[in-house]
């Protein structure tokens, strides 16, 4: 096969070019219509064919749109990248990880949602590691972790979970990486912030240990990423947590405040048949301390398995992040 004849067989359609970049077919001919990136070679009479150069540039345009940059200027970015300052030919650029097409060739629907969250679920849908890894520790940044958690992550999960219940284990693999990634960012967010605690208040061996919020998924609840966004959201505020994770046992869970003493103890239920009213009232009224000076635990009923009647009496009911983390913060200090 002659060079010219290769490259056009590696070409891609409009539809599998979509796909590969997780947007719509739409999307791709507006951009086109709009700030002319669109192929760099196309044959009178026939149908698009977008080469590896231009997928480059479309790669591109999606990172920067993605990161907030208003899609002419990120239009302009991504075409001189195939221009060249001088108005050569550039470098084909570098690929830091293969694009996989999406199951199904669809993307996910996200809605009305922040650049940041549209960037993360193009990226998801391509199986982009990297780029999702950047979007999610820029967002977390820029935004801190309570909003990255609201406006950015949760919409994602969520879309990513909406696919997975249509097309069954068709997008599965979408929604691992992203939630695998969410969770990677989270603790990363938490350690640094508690690195930062310790910097700030000097030699860590000198700062006695205060007390701590227990956080603890229901002995059958197996979500974790909402624990991870409230331990991330504590250590910015410089607030000490003790993470036991999703699924802990009835008695493990008892033991652990037996043993730490916290002030509070946030119990997280994804879904109803997980949100066990009797051992929430287990944990309120575990006790410790001295004979005549005992005392307990404040709860949290935390996460949507608590709504209605499952809510347990003399517990709290933070209705988001942001308050579970008000609460949490009265009860430490």
């Amino acid at each position: 096969m002659t060079a010219p004849a290769a490259a056009a067989a590696a070409a891609l359609t409009t539809g599998a070019l979509a796909r590969r970049l997780g947007v719509s077919p739409t999307t791709v001919r507006s951009w086109e219509s709009r700030y002319g990136i669109g192929p760099a070679h196309r044959d009178p009479g026939r149908h698009r064919r977008w080469g590896p150069q231009d997928v480059a540039v479309l790669e591109e345009m999606c990172r920067l749109t993605a990161r907030g940059v208003a899609p002419a200027e990120a239009a302009r970015a991504a075409l001189a990248t195939r221009t060249g300052p001088a108005g050569g030919t550039a470098a084909p650029l570098p690929r830091q990880t293969p694009a996989v097409p999406a199951p199904g060739g669809n993307t996910l629907p996200v809605g009305t949602v922040r650049p940041e969250c549209r960037g993360l679920a193009r990226a998801a849908v391509r199986l982009d590691a990297p780029e999702m890894a950047r979007i999610l520790r820029r967002s977390i940044d820029d935004l801190g972790a309570v909003t990255a958690w609201t406006e950015v992550m949760t919409p994602a999960l969520r879309a990513a979970g909406r696919k997975w219940a249509a097309e069954g284990e068709r997008c599965v693999e979408v929604e691992h990486l992203l939630s695998w990634h969410v969770a990677a960012a989270l603790r990363r967010a938490a350690d640094r912030a508690a690195d930062r605690t310790r910097d700030g208040a000097g030699d860590p061996d000198d700062v006695p240990p205060g007390p701590a919020a227990l956080l603890a998924g229901m002995p059958t609840e197996l979500h974790s990423l909402p624990l991870e966004a409230v331990a991330a959201g504590l250590a910015e505020r410089g607030l000490p947590f003790r993470m036991f994770g999703a699924a802990l046992p009835t008695e493990a869970l008892l033991e652990a405040v037996r043993r730490t003493g916290p002030p509070a103890v946030l119990l997280w239920s994804q879904v109803a048949r997980t949100a066990d009213r009797a051992l929430a009232h287990r944990v309120a009224r575990t006790t410790w301390g001295p004979h005549g000076a005992r005392t307990g635990p404040v709860v949290l009923a935390a996460g949507p398995g608590w709504a209605g009647p499952r809510r347990p009496p003399g517990t709290l009911r933070p209705r988001d992040l942001a308050t579970a983390l008000d609460q949490l913060e009265r009860l430490l200090r």
